[in-house]
């Protein structure tokens, strides 16, 4: 966090996890953006006490639904978000919000399927569609030359499980959804990055590593394959 200069973010699925943490970090910089948007399906329903605390403490969080599965929630959230900037642009929008179904390659359902791979990947398309004009706005207005996180940039948050060469996880019980959604997440965001580099938008992949969530609980997955 220390080598970005960032006016305002936005993190997706932020009331827990990866996105919680990542938002904390951000607010206690030592350079923390003027703005942190943190993107929630609820931000009034549960699991959401400790980023309400963060949002009394910090005058420039600002909570906002944002349910990554639904068209209008997103218009209204990437509306909501313009509000705040007044004209200024986003630099950074983190697509964080994402699910998994524990089903093995003879056990995954086309439901479950379908609704990974529409919050893993139709999402961040979706988020990224919606917020590409303050994107470009915050592009136009950076005195920055090149590609940089601190101009405008869209991370998408993936996973080596997304990898096709090293499919570590097929060894600890398979994961069929999320590994397909996660290699499509990738394929994305090069389409995105053919797309938008000409906007001098960023457009980039990141694997955070194994990280002791309710999503990546080893022992929950050892459970489920034993």
């Amino acid at each position: 966090m220390a080598g970005l200069n960032l006016h305002s973010v936005l993190v997706t699925g932020a009331n827990q996890e990866i996105g919680l943490e990542l938002i904390k970090q951000l607010l206690g910089s030592s350079n923390p953006p003027e703005w942190v948007f943190a993107a929630c399906q609820d931000p009034a329903g549960e699991r959401m006490q400790e980023l309400q605390n963060l949002t009394a403490k910090h005058p420039n969080l600002v909570m906002v639904a944002l349910e990554v599965t639904a068209p209008a929630s997103i218009k209204a959230a990437a509306a909501r978000v313009e509000a705040h900037l007044k004209g200024s642009g986003l630099n950074l929008p983190v697509n964080n919000a994402g699910i998994q179904k524990l089903n093995r390659l003879e056990s995954e359902t086309p439901e479950d399927m379908a609704l990974v791979y529409v919050t893993n990947v139709t999402g961040p398309l979706l988020v990224s569609q919606a917020f590409l004009p303050l994107l470009k706005q915050a592009a136009q207005g950076s005195p920055q030359t090149g590609l940089s996180c601190s101009k405008a940039a869209i991370v998408n948050m993936s996973s080596e499980a997304g990898s096709i060469q090293n499919l570590y996880l097929w060894h600890l019980g398979q994961v069929i959804s999320f590994c397909c959604s996660k290699a499509a997440l990738n394929m994305l965001t090069k389409c995105q990055s053919l797309g938008y580099g000409g906007d001098w938008i960023l457009n980039v992949t990141v694997h955070p590593g194994w990280v002791q969530t309710d999503m990546g609980n080893s022992d929950s997955i050892h459970a489920w394959k034993g």
